[in-house]
């Protein structure tokens, strides 16, 4: 075998981290609800039998990728779905799919006693680790990366470790990239047969699961927000205020263990400058100054009759979130400048206001001046479909 040799060196480089992350392992499993149930699954397996074989298996890392492929997903039975994730919310999206196949992805040194023969892979953007690709291919499975991106940011840093992505890309029989610019990049890291597509989550953008009933005052949406952004967009919201005494401020944390974080900054603030709060979980009107939404999924139902977006995730360099899920509902949309996860996206939408950090609160009382969002094009996943439906046609035997 030409890369036996490569293969026992990472695999036993792999083994001695393992063997010593053990102990920090354990005991991040007990002080932190963040990683409890994930790392029990994917270090020690514990409740995470291995897939049922000869199925299409996805393989994603958080909500946003684990949501972006259900229009995929929907276009092939269920038996046949395997899911596979790396956190406690993707998991949470991709049983919604497929209860029965649906499991955490182990880490690479236990995935050779895991890995069952599969008819497909598709791996979802960066998730190159390279013994989950080599184990599925070497078992016989066509393997795809979909939704392949490097931003402008990570690029140094993947070209530093050249010689590793050669091997990965090694055993990737197609890539389904965002843009030309991701293209190029993974072509420079050793992918092969790269062909451009768009990104994946313009396909099917989350569309609203009920209607709620908006106030008649006017409705900002922080959504998505991140560690050091509440407190920015409250500073931003309160000058807002003295212009619009009505105005609401709504805001939705990304991850769900900051919830009572946000929920002790925002009450403190709103003692201080004497303004009523709850949590969305007690109380869904907007009939309070500012509202927690504690809840998962309910986001794109506030973006539906939302006035004002501020796009968390950009105001810290966190890489930015969806841009296009409030642009469909043509939304005045604020963002910070390092959105550089959502470049594509960003390119596909109209009328964001991009802005730094300091000019949040400039940008929120001029919010007149702002165009509306406008979604300018969307993806086709048609050729992934294709590629994957011409392995099930060939009656491979796995």
């Amino acid at each position: 075998m030409r890369n036996r040799p490569f293969l026992i060196i990472y695999t036993t480089i792999l083994g001695f981290i393992y063997i010593l992350a053990i102990p920090f392992l354990i005991f991040l499993s007990k002080k932190k609800l963040k990683y409890k149930e994930s790392i029990k699954a994917r270090f020690f397996l514990k409740g995470n039998p291995p897939l049922d074989s000869d199925g299409i298996w996805f393989h994603s890392c958080s909500y946003g990728e684990a949501r972006a492929i259900y229009p995929i997903l929907d276009k092939f039975p269920k038996e046949l779905l395997r899911l596979t994730t790396t956190t406690q919310t993707g998991y949470r999206a991709i049983s919604q799919k497929c209860s029965k196949n649906s499991r955490y992805l182990p880490f690479e040194i236990l995935l050779f006693s895991w890995i069952k023969p599969q008819k497909v892979l598709v791996v979802v953007e960066a998730e190159l680790w390279y013994l989950l690709l080599f184990l599925a291919k070497s078992r016989g499975a066509k393997t795809l990366l979909i939704n392949g991106r490097i931003s402008s940011r990570s690029f140094p840093k993947y070209r530093l470790f050249k010689w590793f992505y050669k091997k990965v890309f090694e055993n990737i029989d197609e890539v389904y990239a965002q843009t030309n610019i991701d293209k190029k990049r993974l072509e420079a890291l050793g992918a092969k047969s790269v062909k451009v597509i768009g990104n994946i989550k313009l396909f099917d953008i989350p569309k609203p699961t009920r209607e709620l009933s908006k106030p008649k005052a006017l409705l900002i949406c922080a959504g998505s927000t991140h560690e050091l952004e509440e407190s920015l967009i409250l500073d931003a919201f309160i000058a807002f205020r003295k212009r619009d005494r009505y105005s609401r401020l709504i805001i939705a944390p990304r991850h769900p263990e900051r919830f009572k974080k946000v929920s002790l900054l925002i009450d403190e603030f709103a003692r201080e400058h004497h303004l009523s709060w709850h949590k969305f979980s007690e109380n869904e009107a907007f009939n309070s100054d500012i509202i927690l939404v504690d809840v998962l999924g309910e986001l794109v139902n506030i973006y539906a009759i939302s006035d004002i977006v501020i796009l968390g995730g950009a105001f810290e360099p966190y890489g930015g979130h969806n841009f296009a899920e409030p642009a469909q509902f043509n939304c005045k949309i604020i963002s910070g400048e390092h959105y550089f996860n959502q470049i594509d996206i960003f390119n596909m939408v109209d009328g964001i206001e991009v802005v730094k950090r300091e000019s949040l609160k400039d940008a929120l009382l001029g919010h007149k001046k702002i165009k509306r969002a406008v979604i300018k094009r969307q993806t086709d996943i048609r050729p992934i479909l294709k590629s994957i439906e011409r392995e099930l046609e060939s009656g491979k035997s796995i």
